[in-house]
């Protein structure tokens, strides 16, 4: 059996498309190769908005050339939205590269690999629309637990920094049947979170002519049974309404918890963005969300040194910080973007004023994180307990995972008592705040799971060589195997 290796950069996006290429792979009879093994097949799912990707992207595949010619039949493929930019160039750059398909045509790579074998030539496949929607083909997922769910793919703004409607396309809706039938199958496997996912989650429907086809969306998504948690990313400030807001506090499963890009807090700046919002507007959905919510999370993505920012524009963005009380944010400096409007935009930021701004930005933000977080310190949490998420934690003998405000929790498990699995559901007390997570080291009670029973299933059956991967999107709806039925947890006062 050949060996493949997935490498994915760039957005949440990116990370399930490629539990979608690592499901058709193993559809096709790969394998995924070995912890320390060079793969047969290396397929680099790439990114064009974070910085020096394509110096990244050839810098990795120049490490790859010499390891290719000392491999017969090893085969190199690249996709995602450097793929559907770059076109052909990346095989005139890379010319060791056997495939290069598209942001719209992710389902052709294994006939693509298996068209470059038998012709010895390279295979360049792009195409400009989406030719099947992304969740009807076979998904290998990372997390039984835990699960991506697209409700739409592309995006109808204009944002001048951003180039990603050019990769992605116009927004494509699915209908919401199909959205729900691939929750409901699985919660059927395990699951018990799942989040939605598209590039301006909140203008979902407006393909098929409903604005209210989210909030319906979400309350759904509350009548399934066994499906604890429910998030979304990323919504956009000018399609967030009121209904929205009543249907995350009235949903019981929809979780406290909000990523609400900011990018500025000038209005020039966002005019000159094109973000079609402007702060006052921001600000008071920020207000709402929280008379809604009052204990719910925002988290934002925040950009320095577009161009044109002025100080009193910078200060613009430190008085939302402080205002908004933001539980975390992604900060960026702005940098060019070929093929962006804001590429050619004068006024360009010296590069030493971007980074002294956000410098400040980060220092603010950072205590405006802490002071939000200490806040919980006292307080009872219920903590999904996950894979991955706590680099420390063998040092400190702490487990992890995420609070339902998907707040980043460490938290101490009493000598004695069962350790609980990924999956499984903790309470504890929060005994410490830090800017970026929170520690409890007062333990309370396990609950164990079906998403913990899930996980359990999956370490003492590993997949078989050559199993096709989950069925995500359009499942076929079989009746599935029984799950063990829960468990009562350990209680410990």
């Amino acid at each position: 059996m050949r060996t493949y290796e997935v490498r994915t950069y760039g957005c949440q996006m990116n990370v399930h498309d490629s539990e979608r290429l690592r499901g058709l792979l193993e559809d096709a009879g790969y394998v995924r190769a070995p912890e320390g093994d060079q793969a047969d097949v290396v397929v680099f799912n790439t990114c064009a908005v974070r910085e020096n990707a394509d110096n990244k992207l050839y810098g990795n595949l120049g490490h790859l050339a010499p390891v290719k010619a000392k491999k017969p039949g090893m085969q190199i493929a690249v996709g995602g939205c450097l793929a559907q930019k770059d076109k052909a160039t990346i095989t005139k750059k890379a010319p060791w590269v056997d495939v290069v398909f598209g942001t719209h045509n992710i389902g052709s790579l294994p006939v693509l690999l298996e068209r470059a074998r038998i012709a010895e030539e390279s295979q360049v496949e792009i195409l400009e629309s989406l030719d099947v929607f992304p969740s009807t083909l076979p998904t290998r997922r990372e997390s039984p637990y835990s699960a991506w769910v697209s409700v739409s793919v592309g995006c109808n703004n204009t944002c001048t920094f951003c180039i990603v409607p050019a990769l992605r396309g116009r927004e494509k809706d699915r209908r919401p049947g199909d959205v729900l039938a691939e929750v409901e199958a699985l919660v059927a496997e395990g699951v018990l979170e799942v989040t939605l996912l598209g590039q301006n989650v909140n203008s979902y429907g407006v393909e098929f002519g409903d604005r209210y086809a989210f909030s319906k969306l979400l309350r759904a998504c509350g009548q399934i049974d066994g499906l604890e948690r429910v998030r979304f990313t990323s919504p956009h400030p000018r399609d967030f309404t009121a209904d929205v807001i009543e249907a995350m506090a009235e949903t019981p499963n929809v979780m406290p918890s909000l990523h609400m890009p900011l990018q500025s807090g000038s209005d020039q700046i966002l005019k000159t963005m094109r973000r079609s919002y402007r702060r006052d507007r921001y600000l008071k959905i920020i207000e709402d969300v929280r008379a809604a919510m009052p204990d719910a999370a925002i988290t934002t993505d925040i950009i320095v040194g577009f161009p044109g920012e002025t100080e009193e524009d910078f200060q613009g963005t430190l008085d939302v910080v402080r205002a908004a009380r933001f539980a975390g944010a992604f900060t960026f400096q702005y940098s060019k973007r070929p093929g962006t409007p804001a590429e050619s935009m004068e006024d360009q930021v010296p590069r030493e004023v971007v980074q002294e701004r956000y410098e400040r930005l980060v220092a603010l933000q950072d205590d405006m994180a802490w002071a939000e977080n200490k806040l919980v310190v006292g307080r009872s949490v219920e903590v999904l307990v996950a894979e991955g998420e706590g680099r420390k934690d063998a040092a400190t003998h702490r487990l992890s995972g995420r609070a339902r405000d998907n707040r980043l929790v460490h938290f101490a498990l009493p000598e004695g008592v069962e350790r609980p699995r990924p999956g499984d559901m903790a309470t504890v007390e929060v005994t410490y705040a830090a800017p970026h997570h929170l520690v409890a080291d007062v333990f309370g009670s396990v609950r164990r799971t079906r998403a913990g029973d899930a996980w359990e299933r999956a370490q003492d059956a590993p997949t078989p060589v050559g199993a096709p991967g989950v069925m995500l999107g359009m499942p076929t709806l079989s009746k599935p195997a029984p799950l063990a039925p829960a468990t009562g947890g350990c209680q410990v006062n």
